[in-house]
């Protein structure tokens, strides 16, 4: 018996009874494109000094080659969540991974910095339009429950691994040259690309219902674009300069502009109605701190390995195995969790898990212990994920209705993306601010932010505990969820 048929009998369907092949083969198509773009997101950072060395950037220059993939990914995510629902979630997403395969395969090959933060910029905006339309592919095909929990646990179980075990791989590829954690992934996205012509159901270029709503996809996209500039260059540029100053008004400006035009327009391209869901609202939050404390904390802790200890790439990335296998393993199971115990009972504790992570890493020093420091806080940092990360996908995405779960999975990754590149520059400026005098200090006073914003997820993962939730009942007239 073939692999993936032995596979597909061992799993519940959709509709009570069991997956076939087709559809388990689906699954892994959009669960190896989350992984790829997860992937990207991390793999990069091991690199930086090769690419440094090899292509003769500076520093402001260098940080752009992490930051072009943010601006395009998360300026454009909310767009490109929304264009799946009304263009067609599989065409949609069929275009965007042929760019992403595209734009890797250019990134591994220039010889110019500029050409590469392009690059960079290009595959950050075909991965907007990708993981938006797969989790939404995903949450149209399996029906809200343990169906769908169990596939949401998968499909996020790929995303997590592939941000945790970015490092891991960048780490053994940067060995080789740093050109191929820029070309590994295109033969990956060039299968998955074949993979999903075939098994990926073309039920799924059925569009929602609504025109074009250009103003609001205008504003809030440049809005969103500024937002992202203004944090990653707020460093550098000073968070008191001008442009910084201008930047942040010109993106608030854009975001009202936004606001007021959704209220009146016809077919909006954010219906703000979704927003008054509490549960969507605490996992789109929740979603800022996962993802934006830990991007803060895995730059210190780059600084911490390889800048003070002289670890070597690999070392550093081996550091970092603890919690990326812990990951893998496990989060697969969080949908049958996450039936029995809710969601909102697993974000509390891996939110606790979360903050004790980060506090165990206070303790560091000139020579770090593996077994009491290390270790111990990766594996804590392992729970927070595999608890977590499911359990907001789960969350954000539960009785939200077939047309709007782009714009769900827009709004959640965004969230995520614009949470990281917030805290990375706040954990930026804390650290700069700090290691000058005393380098162990400074690595304190970094990581402690993002303590304090584990504790602060924590206590808004609390208040969903205040009251049992009630199903969510849509209102036909202004389609808002009223869950309790």
């Amino acid at each position: 018996m073939r692999l993936h048929v032995l596979l597909a009998n061992m799993i519940p369907s959709s509709h009570g009874g069991r997956w076939d092949a087709r559809l388990w083969a689906a699954l892994t198509v959009l669960c190896a494109v989350v992984f790829l773009d997860a992937l990207d997101i991390s793999m990069v950072g091991v690199a930086l000094p090769s690419i440094q060395a090899d292509l003769g950037l500076s520093t402001s220059s260098l940080q752009w080659v992490v930051s072009g993939y943010v601006l395009g990914y998360g300026g454009l995510l909310l767009l490109g969540g929304r264009t799946a629902d009304l263009l067609g979630r599989r065409r949609v997403f069929l275009v965007a991974l042929a760019v992403f395969a595209v734009a890797s395969l250019l990134g591994g090959l220039v010889n110019d910095g500029t050409l590469l933060i392009a690059a960079r910029f290009i595959k950050g905006i075909s991965a907007a339009f990708t993981a938006p339309a797969a989790l939404s592919i995903i949450t149209t095909t399996f029906a809200e429950g343990p169906a769908r929990n169990r596939a949401l646990s998968i499909f996020t179980a790929s995303g997590a691994s592939g941000f945790s075990l970015g490092l891991i791989i960048s780490g053994l590829l940067t060995e080789l040259g740093w050109r191929w954690t820029f070309l590994m992934p295109v033969p990956v996205a060039i299968l998955a690309l074949i993979a999903a012509l075939r098994f990926v159901p073309k039920q799924h270029e059925e569009r929602a219902e609504g025109g074009y709503d250009l103003i609001g996809a205008t504003t809030i996209t440049a809005s969103m674009l500024l937002l992202v500039f203004a944090v990653v260059e707020a460093p550098t540029a000073g968070w008191g300069s001008v442009r910084t100053i201008a930047t942040l008004a010109a993106a608030a400006v854009l975001l009202a502009v936004f606001v007021v035009a959704e209220q009146k327009v016809k077919h909006p391209l954010v219906r703000l109605g979704i927003l008054r869901s509490g549960p969507i609202v605490r996992a789109n939050l929740g979603l800022v701190i996962l993802f934006g404390s830990y991007v803060g904390f895995q730059f210190v802790a780059m600084q911490y390995f390889q800048n003070f200890l002289h670890w070597s790439a690999l070392e550093t990335a081996l550091a970092f195995l603890p919690a990326g296998l812990l990951v893998a393993v496990t989060s697969t199971k969080m949908g049958n969790l996450a039936d029995r115990f809710g969601t909102a009972r697993l974000i509390v504790i891996g939110s606790a898990a979360l903050a004790a992570g980060y506090a165990f890493f206070l303790r560091l020093n000139d020579d770090p212990s593996l077994a009491t420091l290390i270790i111990p806080g990766m594996i804590l940092l392992g729970i927070a994920f595999a608890l977590s990360f499911p359990s907001l996908n789960i969350q954000a995405t539960n009785g939200v209705s077939d047309d709007e779960q782009g714009l769900a999975s827009g709004l959640l990754n965004t969230s995520g993306q614009v949470g990281g590149a917030v805290m990375l520059a706040i954990v930026t400026a804390v650290l700069t601010s700090n290691t000058s005098a005393d380098p162990i200090n400074g690595f304190r006073a970094a990581i402690t932010v993002s303590v304090i914003l584990g504790v602060v997820g924590l206590v808004i993962a609390l208040t969903g505990l205040r009251r049992r939730p009630r199903p969510a009942v849509a209102v036909e007239d202004e389609k808002v969820l009223e869950t309790v």
